[in-house]
């Protein structure tokens, strides 16, 4: 039976020790750089030794605002055979063992472990696990999607900078020391590069408001931390998850922080695939600018157009969402860091709130505000919601755009076949030769999902009582998911459909010839009850508007070919007015 180390996160005080508690010896596993007595390039650092990224006064030599450190691959040891944290964490995000005790279940532990304690008692705890007794329960009590935080790396960066600001903070207000504030910085540090994100396990749909993903972060810290003190994880009592690594805060603005931090980050990538899809737009509609057409109003024939026209409307399209986006980012600018438990500061010391914010703002890049009023902002969620609303109006419009892709290519004998999208895939098991429009499909999909998660945005929201929103896990969960299908939704529409899109000339030059629209282009020329005459006998004689009316006599052949150039039906031309 491996030796256990006694430790406690349950933040009440514990005996004071100068002899650090046993850890357990690391069963034959596959090796993690940086554990306790490995050689690997991680190997934890003295309490005297130099700490990279750390300077004399145990703060941080930053990095650029809003630039991390450069990127050091994140290690997932026990992959392969999972024993242990690793094992534990994918047999519970499985669904495995739901409702029995984890002490009814020793095959979790194939591996040493070491004893936590918290409000509730003692637990054992797989000894190569950077989290503790507080993660332990969220993944018991929440075994819901399978999908841990760490799926959101944007949030797991956005908490590290959190923490790494809070430590900083305290520390130059007297409230921590040099040696823990080094050891969390540094580790925060590595968060931020990718490490150690593997660690953060809870699911993202949780109860308490998103106490269990500040948990999470918290041990995380604080056993990663231990290591840089040389000290086992585990032995609290030199670095502690509460009392140093969450001093003078509270989930309830940690997490809300986090999240509209982590939500800044994703919505950059959003933009990003956005800006590339406009300019796709953009780039056929110059291509197409002198192709005529027949514009449709109520899938019926209306007047002609061109079909650079058509895709100047998607670019910008695209291109006002992109600036409503910006608009909602403005508003999750404004945080609730320093608010505590419900806005009233209890904990927290003089002048940490403004300190804080700027200490954050310095590490993200980001212009945040500390909200006026830390009571109202505490329990308001509404920036959340309106951000939500902007990328439903966004996945409306881009699954309206993915429609008329549809419609335009359908066919391409039995349809409107103006417009040729690129073969990505055999389309039927059973009939051969046809091919399906399915980039646009999917992307019709993605809006569908984003509607959706825009529901339960609302609410959630709604649901919020008195001075605190419980559901922010939910409102954080689903707006992270329309982020990230929106932008790899823009990117595959980008790549894999618009840049390969042709145009069918001929067929669409004859759909306006053949056409009673042409009808409405002679109005200005011959008045409006002769061209009503004409699409009359058109319509009753089957015969083309401009056979019967040069056979009249009310226009030459050389007028109408210039009412049928593309420079006359180009009325107006659209000019972008921003830039991505």
């Amino acid at each position: 039976m491996p030796s256990k180390a006694r430790a406690s996160t349950g933040g009440s005080a514990q005996p004071k020790s100068n002899t650090p508690p046993k850890s357990s010896t690391p069963s034959k596993s596959p090796s993690r750089p940086g554990a306790p007595g490995d050689s690997g390039s991680r190997t934890p650092a003295t309490p005297d030794a130099p700490v990279a990224g750390v300077g004399p006064a145990g703060l941080p030599v930053s990095s650029a605002p809003g630039t991390p450190p450069a990127a050091v691959p994140a290690t997932r040891p026990g992959l392969a055979t999972p024993t242990g944290s690793a094992r534990i964490t994918t047999l519970l995000s499985r669904g495995e063992g739901e409702g029995l005790p984890l002490e009814r279940q020793p095959a979790w532990f194939a591996g040493p472990t070491r004893r936590e304690h918290d409000l509730l008692g003692e637990r054992e705890v797989p000894a190569d696990a950077y989290w503790g007794i507080h993660t332990l329960r969220a993944l018991e009590n929440y075994p819901i999607t399978g999908v841990p935080i760490s799926s959101y790396p944007d949030l797991i960066r956005a908490l590290a900078c959190v923490k790494q600001a809070a430590a900083i903070t305290n520390h130059e207000l007297g409230k921590l020391g040099r040696q823990p504030t080094r050891a969390i910085v540094q580790t925060c540090e590595e968060i931020r590069r990718g490490m150690w994100h593997e660690q953060f396990v809870v699911d993202v749909i949780q109860g308490g408001a998103g106490t269990s993903t500040n948990m999470n972060a918290n041990e995380v810290i604080a056993n990663r931390g231990l290591e840089h003190l040389g000290k086992p994880k585990g032995a609290y009592q030199f670095l502690h998850p509460l009392e140093h690594v969450n001093l003078s805060q509270s989930t309830n603005d940690v997490y809300p922080t986090a999240l509209k931090v982590g939500l800044t980050f994703a919505l950059g990538g959003l933009l990003e695939a956005m800006a590339g899809l406009k300019e796709a737009f953009a780039r056929k509609a110059v291509e197409f600018r002198e192709v005529i057409k027949l514009g449709r109003t109520q899938l019926q024939d209306a007047v002609p157009m061109t079909l650079g026209q058509e895709f100047s409307a998607f670019a910008l399209m695209v291109e006002e969402d992109a600036m409503r986006i910006r608009e909602a980012i403005d508003l999750i600018r404004e945080i609730n860091l320093g608010a505590t438990a419900i806005g009233t500061r209890i904990t927290a010391p003089p002048g940490y709130a403004p300190l804080v914010r700027d200490h954050l703002s310095e590490l993200t890049g980001l212009n945040l505000v500390t909200a006026s009023n830390l009571v109202e902002a505490t329990q308001d969620t509404g920036s959340f919601v309106q951000l939500s609303g902007v990328l439903k109006r966004f996945a409306c419009k881009l699954s309206k755009i993915c429609n008329d892709l549809r419609l335009l290519s359908s066919g391409p004998y039995a349809g409107l076949n103006e417009i040729n999208l690129p073969d990505r895939a055999a389309g039927s098991s059973i009939m051969p030769g046809k091919v399906n429009p399915i980039i646009p499909e999917v992307v019709n999909q993605v809006a569908f999902a984003v509607i959706g998660n825009d529901v339960t945005v609302s609410f959630a929201s709604e649901g919020g009582q008195l001075q605190l929103n419980a559901f922010e896990p939910i409102i954080a969960y689903s707006l992270f998911r329309s982020i990230t299908h929106l932008r790899n939704a823009c990117r595959t529409l980008t790549v894999n459909c618009v840049e390969g899109i042709t145009a069918n000339v001929e067929r669409l030059r004859d759909f306006v010839e053949n056409s009673l629209a042409l009808a409405t282009i002679l109005v200005p020329e011959i008045g409006y009850e002769k061209a009503t005459l004409l699409a009359r006998e058109a319509r009753e004689t089957g015969r083309r508007i401009s056979d019967l009316v040069l056979e009249k006599g009310w226009t030459s052949r050389e007028r109408l070919a210039e009412l049928l150039h593309p420079q006359t039906v180009v009325s107006s031309r659209v000019v972008f007015t921003s830039s991505f």
